[in-house]
């Protein structure tokens, strides 16, 4: 079989997997532990089995609890249920549309405290499963904590998430989703309203109306027609934006480092850069997060920068403007008219000067305020919070890895594999300098853009860690509690000639600069090294050190060392059986006949130390070892 070794990548680890199983799944149950979070009280995990003609598929739920999970064949296909399980707390913190809070009610009891302080936040947090915000409520770090683990998910009704401390979330094991696609529309449509609106001197000119005047020389307009409209961020908004302005007949130009150059040519945008945006538009159209690195970017030197006379609406986040540069560069001339929606503090105070400035067009944030946009983002961010707390991985987390459905449901046999082959390492290590370095090595026929590994890293991140620290690891906050403990896992694939439809053939982990308290384990190169493969859905040690065995990675697990010699099992199992240990399985893997051997036995009972006294003082045994799988 030939094979050729490929690099993928040398990262610090990430996140949790899922798949199909490449054999028939077994007619017995098996128990499977999965993800979870420091929450007390925890959601078990549903692994939902379907028949569909003579193919057995699979489909996997991400908890972000550790529970027993059964795989069984029974007619029903239903490993898990819910129904005995207390539901789910839902709070609600700001005003979010019936059709979502009709589909959280399905699911859980829902607790609708709009404008809740955030005292009375932090006190309530610690009995919530889940919470659902718009812009107005701030999802600080004292909330994470004060919600001691409990809290699963938080669902940002919207596109922003800077009113959430993402940092703290990931910290505490708790998904981040948002709303990003339902209000796109609405807010598009309210940034070329707004640019329509004050290129035309529309509230102005009503205010004056109905304040009894009639100066129509005074609201003479611009037209748009022939001029350039710098969009500001080229995403789902901005886009949507650039569309319409194109069917205005402006020019439109944009800036954004993360845009595809192909979609912006399809809409027939110029992708440009940033000072080239500012210093050559007429309009300029804001649609940037707020981050560390935007906040307050258009300040004086910015507005410097810009054409004379340029225009400047902002539909995104009011805190990418600098309030006071903006009025200094309106009063100077620098910029003519000022359209926003979106303000550094809201609401403003009422003596702010850009909304009682006349040049400057202001509304209430109403970007996503149309009747159509709030029930669509009531009943996204319902369904993204409603996914997460079944454990599936929402398309909108913003703080876990994008792993798409059908990645998640071709490597689901292989997560806990990966899990247990981490959890196996791990309990194989006896000193050393600490645990640092991880190698996993993915044998594949799969081509090198084709293997999404991330979950399975996170997996054996947490097989790694979790015996041996108090840390709870998920998806989420994998990558982190790694970094944290100075844990590098690096990767890499191996070309197998063998069959391509199967993503994994097997996996092997190995631990370096450590001591092992099984010299068996050890490979040529110094390092701790064992390998597995799924068999019939169920995860398989095949390899450990120089020796091939195959021993399913269920219960506990007694490896020895010994010479290949008759009568050993039959001695071992008698000592077992006289403590009342009783033995699942036994496998020998051995180097020749009656040569070295390492002999495999699977007990159901964690053995006394009695017990594991006697099987080392078997002549025939050289080292042995006890695993908790």
């Amino acid at each position: 079989m030939a094979s050729t070794t490929k690099p993928i990548f040398k990262l610090t680890t990430t996140a949790a997997s899922v798949s199909r199983c490449s054999q028939p799944p077994p007619t017995s149950l098996r128990s499977l532990s999965f993800l979870r979070t420091a929450a007390v009280s925890s959601i078990p995990i549903d692994i939902k089995l379907s028949r569909s003609h003579l193919n057995t598929h699979r489909s996997l739920s991400v908890k972000s609890a550790i529970k027993t999970v059964e795989f069984s064949t029974e007619p029903s296909f239903s490993a898990a249920s819910t129904s005995d399980e207390s539901k789910p707390t839902i709070l609600v913190s700001e005003k979010l549309g019936n059709a979502g809070i009709e589909l959280l009610k399905k699911l859980g009891d829902v607790d609708c405290s709009y404008d809740i302080s955030h005292d009375d936040l932090c006190k309530k947090i610690s009995y919530c499963d889940a919470l659902i915000v718009r812009s107005g409520t701030k999802v600080t770090r004292e909330v994470f904590e004060a919600s001691k683990g409990r809290l699963k998910v938080v669902g940002r009704a919207g596109v922003g998430i800077d009113n959430v401390d993402l940092q703290a979330a990931t910290e505490f094991g708790c998904l981040v989703v948002n709303a990003p696609t339902a209000n796109t529309i609405a807010a598009a449509e309210h940034g070329i309203a707004l640019l329509a609106c004050m290129a035309r001197n529309v509230s102005q000119a009503d205010a004056s109306m109905k304040a009894g005047q009639w100066q129509r020389n005074k609201y003479v307009g611009v037209s748009m027609v022939g001029k350039t409209l710098a969009v500001l961020g080229f995403g789902k908004v901005g886009s949507e934006v650039a569309r319409r302005a194109k069917g205005l007949g402006m020019h439109v130009i944009a800036h954004d480092p993360y845009a595809p150059a192909d979609r912006a040519r399809a809409i027939g945008v110029e992708l440009v850069s940033f000072d080239q945006a500012i210093s050559t538009a007429d309009f300029i159209s804001l649609h940037l997060p707020l981050t560390p690195n935007t906040k307050n970017m258009f300040n004086d030197e910015t507005f410097e920068k810009m054409k004379k006379g340029v225009r400047i609406i902002n539909v995104a986040r009011g805190g990418v403007i600098d309030e006071d540069s903006l009025v200094r560069a309106i009063d100077s001339g620098k910029v003519a008219q000022a359209a926003l929606d979106v303000f550094a503090e809201e609401p403003p105070s009422k003596d702010c000067k850009l909304v009682q400035h006349e040049k400057v067009t202001v509304t209430p944030h109403l970007g996503a305020s149309t009747k159509e946009a709030q029930e669509g983002v009531a009943i996204e961010i319902a369904e993204a919070v409603i996914g997460a707390l079944k454990g599936e991985l929402s398309a909108t987390a913003v703080n876990a890895p994008m792993v798409p459905p059908e990645v998640l449901s071709e490597l689901a046999p292989y997560v806990l594999l990966a899990e247990k082959l981490g959890r196996t390492a791990v309990q194989l290590v006896s000193g050393g300098d600490g645990i640092k370095s991880v190698k996993v090595v993915y044998r594949s026929a799969r081509g090198p853009d084709d293997l999404d590994t991330r979950l399975l890293r996170a997996m054996i991140t947490k097989g790694i860690i979790e015996p041996i620290s108090t840390s709870y690891i998920n998806l989420v906050n994998a990558d982190f509690i790694a970094k944290q403990k100075g844990l590098r896992i690096t990767e890499e694939r191996v070309v197998v000639d063998t069959y391509p439809e199967f993503p994994i053939h097997s996996i092997q982990v190995q631990i370096s600069h450590v001591d092992s308290k099984f010299a068996s384990a050890i490979s040529d190169g110094g390092e701790i090294s064992i390998e597995g493969r799924v068999r019939y859905g169920v995860p398989h040690l095949t390899r450990i050190g120089l020796f091939s065995v195959d021993v399913s990675l269920e219960g506990s697990l007694i490896l020895c060392r010994q010479v290949d010699q008759p009568g050993m099992i039959g001695q071992v199992g008698n000592i077992l059986g006289e403590q009342n240990v009783n033995v699942s399985f036994m496998s020998v893997g051995r180097t020749g006949k009656r040569e070295r051997a390492i002999m495999a036995i699977g007990v159901d009972e964690a053995p006394n130390k009695e017990a594991l006294k006697k099987v080392g003082e078997v002549s025939a045994i050289e080292e042995f070892v006890f695993l908790k799988l």
